[in-house]
């Protein structure tokens, strides 16, 4: 069989997959679209018709919105800036031949499996909580009064949690690259001289920046659309202290029950996504081209 002929087979093989995922996200995006054109109700379905841009000019126009744009924005570059740092200091600590390395191994990937529902549940009730969490004991064992995290900081506390889940993923890509520094390098630059810093500013760090590129377009992608942890402990609030786009999103459309302004909203979500999307895979392609 020639190279022409396997091409073409192939291709006609894996085509059902790929016509099935094209339609998986063509159909629902379409159907987003469309609603976004249309004064869609659910409390009055039968009046309904074309309303042109109006719900992009009514969501654009919203006060919320440049809350939830800025909140938005907040929560991603907060937990990324723990991650990415926490995650190569975790690295360099499990690198290090240490007692029960497998056990505290185990340890840091676990909360990277707990579902977010329940990590915010735990968060909210067992650490955050004014009167019965572990912080307010802290206080009050030093004498400080209790600080109710979700009300008098609720961004902070979002985004401590959604940090604490997405920590793990961060150090496990940094532990990999880490681990695939060669080992010759760091000791020539010890016996040259190299302290511990300059070996990790000048070896280390950069040999770690592909990997950090990685891990920060992978988690600002998912990032952009966290949701449940906002829903489970603050609902947005106090007031829109703590919505975000993809909250700001449900509230249009389950709360309000606007599917058109919601749709709206879902697209203009969908555009910003992309616009980041696409300018960190160019910042990936500068790094790797370097």
């Amino acid at each position: 069989m020639s190279t022409q002929a396997s091409r073409a087979a192939a291709r006609l093989m894996i085509s059902p997959s790929v016509i099935l995922l094209l339609l998986w996200m063509a159909v629902p995006l379409g159907m987003t679209l469309w609603f976004s054109f249309q004064r869609y109700n659910l409390l009055m379905p039968g009046q309904g018709g074309f309303t042109g841009w109006d719900n992009y000019y009514y969501f654009l126009t919203d006060p919320a919105f440049f809350t939830a744009l800025k909140n938005t924005l907040v929560l991603v570059g907060g937990v990324l800036l723990i991650t990415v740092v926490g995650g190569i200091l975790l690295a360099l600590l499990l690198d290090q031949q240490i007692f029960g390395q497998g056990i505290v191994r185990v340890l840091v990937i676990a909360p990277f499996f707990v579902m977010p529902t329940v990590s915010a549940l735990v968060w909210k009730n067992m650490f955050f909580n004014p009167v019965n969490g572990i912080f307010a004991h802290i206080a009050q064992a030093i004498g400080l009064p209790p600080f109710d995290f979700l009300a008098q900081a609720p961004m902070l506390s979002i985004t401590l949690i959604v940090a604490w889940q997405w920590l793990p993923f961060a150090t496990l890509i940094l532990l990999t690259a880490l681990q695939s520094l060669d080992s010759e390098q760091l000791e020539a630059a010890e016996m040259d001289g190299a302290g511990a810093f300059s070996r990790f500013f000048y070896i280390m760090l950069p040999h770690l920046a592909r990997a950090a590129t990685v891990v920060i377009l992978i988690q600002t992608i998912f990032l952009l659309s966290t949701f449940a942890e906002i829903l489970v402990t603050t609902n947005g609030g106090p007031g829109n202290a703590s919505t975000t786009l993809t909250y700001l999103v449900y509230v249009q459309s389950l709360l309000q029950f606007d599917v058109g302004g919601g749709a709206a909203g879902g697209i203009i979500a969908v555009i910003l996504a992309n616009i980041v999307a696409i300018f960190l895979m160019r910042m990936i392609g500068k790094n790797l081209e370097a």
